[in-house]
């Protein structure tokens, strides 16, 4: 999740009956959805000793920290660990894994029914998922081909905060609602809903 700490298992399973001792150089950085990076946040070295038939656990630790001021609105990190397992004339595994951090701050409330002409109010929640306070929190509404931009308080730390929104739909169907909502420590967290118009 956006705003907290990444932890990560590396697990190494020696296969043969042979003792092994294994290299590992791992690393870490953000990147765009192309796969491109921005920059790195995260490079260690350990060395581990795997018995016959035996299993270790590796654990990696990403801070908060660590890719605030390098994550791109993608919020992508790859992380890559070389295993290279030693006295085998150089035989090296790759092992990859791409994380796509989640937003979880933007909730939209309908009421249950929602009826054409008819005046509504819906609940947008937002929230600050970071250990910080952040400011200039701006949310955009955009609805029926409208944008509304509406400016709003500061919020301290993990704080939640909500707002009302009114409208009235002027055709039935099917309606696309989207929020983003920006600040200064982080930019475009989106949410939508279709809304069914009776």
């Amino acid at each position: 999740v956006f705003g907290k700490d990444i932890n990560l298992i590396l697990i190494l399973n020696n296969l043969s009956s042979d003792r092994k001792t294994v290299k590992v150089d791992m690393s870490a950085s953000t990147i765009l959805y192309t796969r491109r990076t921005v920059a790195e946040i995260l490079k260690a070295s350990t060395s581990v000793e795997l018995g016959s038939k035996q299993g270790r656990h590796i654990r990696v630790k990403i801070p908060y920290s660590h890719y605030v001021r390098y994550l791109t609105t993608d919020k992508r990190i790859q992380v890559t660990a070389l295993c290279e397992v030693m006295r085998t004339h150089g035989l090296k595994l790759l092992v990859e894994k791409t994380i796509i951090l989640e937003d979880t701050n933007i909730i939209i409330k309908l009421p249950r029914r929602i009826v054409v002409n008819k005046a509504v109010t819906l609940e947008i929640s937002y929230a600050n998922p970071l250990p910080e306070p952040v400011s200039r929190c701006v949310l955009l509404v955009t609805l029926m081909n409208q944008q509304v931009k509406i400016n709003l308080a500061r919020l301290a730390p993990r704080e939640r905060s909500k707002i009302y929104f009114e409208f009235t739909p002027r055709r039935t169907g099917p309606l696309q609602l989207q929020v983003d909502f920006s600040c200064d420590k982080f930019s475009h967290v989106k949410g939508f809903v279709t809304i069914a118009v009776a």
